[in-house]
């Protein structure tokens, strides 16, 4: 498992891809020019992923050469990391904990979830409105639908993975515990994707608000647990207001030590609000 990993990030990620330029092409020949536009502009963020990739590349003294450049532009940054860290996994012998691979092998892995939480998340609520309330029987939406959910849970793993990798005297996880962790996910991601999209479905513009009340709530109880991931004040804040946005949808564990606290008051907010849409 340990030597496939890349390997399945990589195919994971390929497929995620794929899916998402057949969903333009579908669009742009059959003429829905409004769902083209918005199914583009999901692809801009992920650009701030590509760029912290070349920052990261230049401050472990890779130069930025005119390649690397061409390579980030067409969001191939990530393709390239997971390239070498199959590369020195190769030169290592295989050896998935050793220093130079886990580090890579973290890198990758935090900016494939930013990218996914930047990118994919969007495009996924884009392709499930489409299929529930526009076209239920369009096929190329509802099969990028599908794969940007895998695509969004195995980077949530994928990240969970690498963290239980860096915690003394932890062996890596065994198939079965990431395929469960795997389902978990894409079950989590999924029920909160549909509650948000039905309820656009229903009251419009009126999902904001409630997507809104979540990531204050979510944003505040995040500064009330004092992170100290990030040192700058300002940094700090931008922080807690990202991963905010982010517990609209999922839980990360974002501080050391036993979550089950965390992760109780976390759901105990999100059945609420599925409550909520469901009774109005």
């Amino acid at each position: 498992m340990r030597g496939a990993f890349p390997g399945l990030c990589l195919a994971v990620l390929a497929a995620e891809r794929g899916a998402r330029l057949c969903t333009i092409i579908h669009y742009l020949v059959s003429g829905q020019l409004v769902w083209f536009g918005l199914t583009i502009a999901c692809i801009v963020p992920g650009y701030a992923a590509q760029l912290l990739s070349i920052l990261w590349f230049r401050a472990d003294g890779h130069p930025a050469g005119c390649w690397l450049l061409i390579l980030h532009l067409l969001q191939l940054g990530l393709w390239k990391r997971y390239w070498d860290v199959s590369r020195t996994m190769a030169k290592a012998g295989c050896d998935f904990c050793a220093g130079e691979v886990l580090m890579q092998h973290g890198d990758v892995c935090v900016l494939r979830l930013l990218e996914a939480l930047l990118q994919t998340l969007p495009h996924l609520l884009l392709q499930a409105y489409v299929v529930v309330a526009v076209d239920p029987a369009g096929f190329v939406p509802g099969v990028s639908m599908g794969l940007s959910l895998l695509s969004l849970a195995w980077a949530l793993v994928s990240y969970s993975y690498f963290t239980c990798l860096l915690k003394p005297g932890h062996l890596c996880p065994p198939a079965t515990a990431i395929l469960c962790l795997l389902l978990w996910r894409t079950g989590m991601l999924a029920t909160r994707v549909l509650a948000l999209v039905l309820f656009a479905r229903l009251y419009s513009f009126w999902v904001f608000a409630v997507a809104g009340a979540h990531w204050m709530f979510m944003a505040f109880w995040l500064v009330a647990q004092q992170t100290d991931i990030v040192a700058q004040p300002c940094r700090w804040k931008l922080f807690n207001c990202l991963v905010g946005a982010m517990y609209i949808f999922c839980y990360i564990n974002v501080r050391p030590g036993p979550s089950k606290h965390r992760v109780a008051v976390f759901y105990a907010v999100s059945s609420q609000d599925i409550h909520c849409s469901i009774w109005m």
